[in-house]
């Protein structure tokens, strides 16, 4: 067991270090997030204009919502692992994981976490030059509850996102180009996953159906359980089927990593 899990570890520590090389990157994409929040706030604050609250919460509270969003987003997002691994498959790198004794999704993983680390970790550093902008808009709920219950479903929501990107990415397996398909997801992603707007907004039968898919699961489980937009029974709730969903995705991640290895080989034999 710790073997395994010290190869896994310099997996993440070499990602770490590969991702602190392109940390001045990842820096100007956070600066330029507050771009989106501005433009947020000018959009929301024209909808309070005439209305003290829009669906039960305030123009502050909307505004702490699109802002625990976007960090959330830089903590757990995918951004291009369903491109690298469409890479490594296509130039063949994938080869090296067939023959050695490394689990592909855990060896991926472990970079992904890495990336997530120093993308979080930059993003708070233009939030921070902001935060005296915001901070008289900017509230949160007082129940100790909802900070204890963001840490797991923050692990859970990047499970769901790596695992849908690795889907995807195990695609070039069957499809030499993926880009449509990832398109489609991140267009799906951003309705479906509270980007533009929290989904308790959506009309009721819609939100319901929402609920059931991963999407809702990606980055508006954990944001809205900080913000206050969901209560502590539908939390629990919302947990049970999170963790359901990772374990769909992680079976699926199998299947097709088994299947496109049996076509890989005969392509290459």
């Amino acid at each position: 067991m710790f073997p395994a899990f010290a190869k896994y570890r310099q997996s993440f520590l070499i990602g770490l270090q590969s991702n602190l090389v392109y940390r001045l990157n990842f820096a100007v994409r956070g600066f330029f997030s507050l771009f989106h929040l501005a433009v947020v706030f000018i959009l929301w604050g024209a909808a309070f204009a005439h209305t003290p609250t829009i669906g039960g919460f305030s123009f502050g509270q909307t505004l702490t919502y699109f802002l625990v969003m976007l960090v959330m987003q830089f903590f757990v997002g995918a951004f291009n692992e369903d491109y690298q691994i469409s890479e490594e498959i296509r130039n063949g790198l994938i080869n090296q994981f067939i023959l050695k004794p490394i689990n592909y999704f855990l060896y991926r993983f472990s970079i992904f976490a890495a990336a997530r680390m120093v993308t979080g970790a930059l993003i708070l550093i233009p939030l921070l030059l902001a935060l005296p902008l915001l901070r008289d808009y900017l509230t949160l709920p007082s129940e100790w509850w909802r900070y204890a219950l963001v840490p797991p479903a923050m692990v859970l929501s990047a499970l769901i996102q790596f695992s849908i990107a690795y889907c995807f990415g195990l695609l070039t397996f069957w499809f030499l180009e993926i880009q449509g398909f990832v398109i489609l997801s991140m267009a799906i992603e951003s309705l479906l996953g509270g980007q533009m707007f929290p989904l308790d907004l959506l009309p009721a039968w819609l939100f319901r159906i929402a609920q059931f898919l991963p999407f809702y699961y990606q980055t508006y489980f954990p944001t809205a359980i900080l913000t206050g937009r969901i209560e502590l029974a539908a939390a629990i709730h919302g947990f049970g089927l999170q963790l359901l969903w990772v374990l769909l995705l992680l079976a699926l991640n199998q299947l097709l990593w088994h299947r496109g290895l049996r076509r890989h080989t005969a392509v290459g034999g």
